[in-house]
């Protein structure tokens, strides 16, 4: 099934840190070569045409929950790991901010070189993307973002971002090919958010001159479309509260990492010796990447793996991100050697918070985790855009359960 969809966030500005998107590049890498690995590339477009996933994926590697800076952020970092890789991957990113959205087409005519790909129907496709989500409907949003990616199958999904002119806001397009018979089948037929007035529809039959760069109006029941179509409205705040995130499977998740012995569980013993503040963090991480579509209603969950560059939910700790990359790295090497069990160990992980939480009932305070988050950030090499955590004056456990 398609699932592009919107999302409507705040606007941030100022750059990543060095030290952050080092990070961002190397993790979403390895949760990109898992994914392939596992489901293949058609899963990892999937993914990234929906917009509550993206939006959980751009929270574990550390970006604002919230913020519009996770699209350019988390694009510019997959496209930069990936791309030397792409061959071997098969999967190609295109475009990106400004001067380099308008690249895409050069770099698709490159790729379909190398592959044997239809270079001209795809520079089309991401022509005709931007040109309805920037022309079509006039909904107040100027693109300014514009990502491409490609598989080797020639299967693709668009990521592209616009700003509104006055309201402070930014919104996020998702475009997926899979399925697709017309570009009228697209994000825009069910957009959410607040009314601007009046808003040029040039899809109305009354516009037939200006639609000659679209295709051919399908069909489809308008009504099987608005059911495909999901959209994410994030709020302007920077604090996370508890009714951003789904409390029983964040407190299972809890609850399981740092409760819960594993002894008994023996696919976890190759995890044996992971604390568990890097079992909670990698917990999320399998999450991401093993997740059904429906775990990602609520994104401010997954900040809880390597918090944001902002102090929001908490400091990233950077010694906890680094544990969770080599892990993964480690794991995904072994795999290619024939041994996956580090990999399995990880999925395991998932599957007993899946099971944890069919009998968990939550009776914790979400901001009590936060605080203890930032207790503790100190210890786990915290950072923020500002700089190092520091201790607090008094460092005493809470209690959670």
């Amino acid at each position: 099934m398609k699932r592009s969809g919107t999302a409507d966030l705040p606007l941030h500005y100022g750059k990543v840190p060095a030290w952050l998107y080092e990070r961002m590049s190397a993790l979403g890498l390895s949760i990109v070569e898992v994914i392939l690995a596992d489901y293949g590339p058609d899963e990892v477009l999937r993914r990234l045409a929906d917009p509550f996933w993206f939006q959980s994926l751009g929270c574990v590697l550390g970006m604002d929950w919230h913020s519009s800076g996770i699209t350019t952020s988390v694009m510019g970092a997959l496209k930069r790991a990936i791309n030397p890789q792409a061959a071997s991957l098969g999967i190609y990113i295109c475009g990106g901010k400004g001067k380099f959205s308008k690249g895409t087409p050069t770099e698709l005519l490159r790729i379909a070189d190398h592959t044997g790909l239809p270079g001209n129907e795809l520079v089309r496709a991401s022509k005709l993307s931007a040109k309805v989500d920037n022309t079509s409907i006039q909904d107040g949003y100027q693109l300014y973002l514009h990502n491409f990616i490609v598989s080797d199958k020639g299967n693709w999904t668009v990521v592209q971002q616009g700003m509104h002119d006055h309201n402070g806001t930014a919104r996020r397009y998702h475009w997926h090919s899979a399925n697709m018979q017309s570009f009228i089948d697209n994000p825009h037929t069910g957009i959410e958010g607040l009314s601007q007035g009046t808003i040029l529809n040039l899809t109305d039959t009354q516009a037939a001159p200006n639609r000659q760069g679209i295709l051919d109006i399908s069909h489809e029941d308008p009504t099987k479309i608005l059911q495909e179509f999901t959209h994410l409205v994030m709020p302007t705040r920077h604090d996370i509260r508890s009714s951003d995130v789904d409390l029983k499977r964040l407190g299972a998740l809890l609850y399981v990492t740092r409760e819960m012995p594993l002894d008994n569980f023996e696919d976890l013993l190759l995890l044996k010796g992971v604390g568990p503040r890097t079992m909670q963090s990698l917990a999320l991480v399998s999450e991401v990447i093993h997740g059904a579509p429906a775990r990602f209603r609520d994104p401010a969950r997954f900040a809880f793996a390597h918090g944001g560059k902002d102090g929001h939910p908490f400091p990233v700790p950077l010694d906890i991100y680094d544990d969770s990359i080599q892990i993964l790295k480690k794991g995904i090497e072994k795999s290619k050697m024939g041994n996956s069990d580090k990999l399995q160990s990880i999925h395991t992980l998932h599957e007993i918070i899946l099971q944890a939480e069919t009998h968990f009932t939550p009776k914790f305070d979400v901001q009590q985790v936060i605080e203890q988050e930032r207790r503790d950030s100190w210890k786990y090499g915290g950072m923020t855009c500002e700089g190092k955590a520091k201790p607090y004056p008094q460092d005493n456990q809470l209690s959670l359960f």
